[in-house]
């Protein structure tokens, strides 16, 4: 059987947060509590998506939007599963949905160091200039 795509919903958080856990570029903060995603997701519904097989979550990512620009961030693939198009297709799927509701245009939010989600972007043809600083209020 094959991996599915599937809208992200509360009932994934678990699964979702173990894979996230275990994702070289997804750095967990305090604010990715069960009740903190739960609202993201409520008020980006139909936007974060993750890949089951076999009824576990193999894939992953968080969208969302400002009214004019769409944002992805905390994309994830179980190693197991790479290079086999997860990622593209979670990706593609984000991107179809912000085309749905009128945003065409989609910031990544990666870290600098990054360097196989770089890679992982330009392969599937998404390009630009670093051109945001992002800044957090320390806790």
């Amino acid at each position: 059987m094959g991996y599915l795509i599937e809208e992200m919903f509360l009932s994934h958080f678990d699964q979702t947060m173990q894979l996230w856990r275990t994702s070289d570029g997804v750095h967990l903060k305090s604010v990715d509590s069960r009740e903190t995603i739960g609202r993201f997701l409520k008020r980006n519904s139909g936007l974060s998506y993750v890949a089951i097989e076999n009824n576990k979550v193999i894939g992953a990512v968080l969208c969302s939007h400002d009214g004019r620009i769409g944002f992805l961030t905390h994309l994830a693939v179980d190693p197991d599963y790479r290079r086999q198009g997860i990622g593209r297709s979670l990706v593609g799927r984000c991107l179809y949905a912000l085309m749905g509701i009128g945003i065409s245009q989609c910031a990544l939010m990666l870290f600098e160091e990054d360097q196989n989600a770089l890679n992982f972007f330009k392969t599937i043809a998404l390009s630009g200039r670093v051109e945001m600083l992002m800044m957090k209020k320390l806790e």
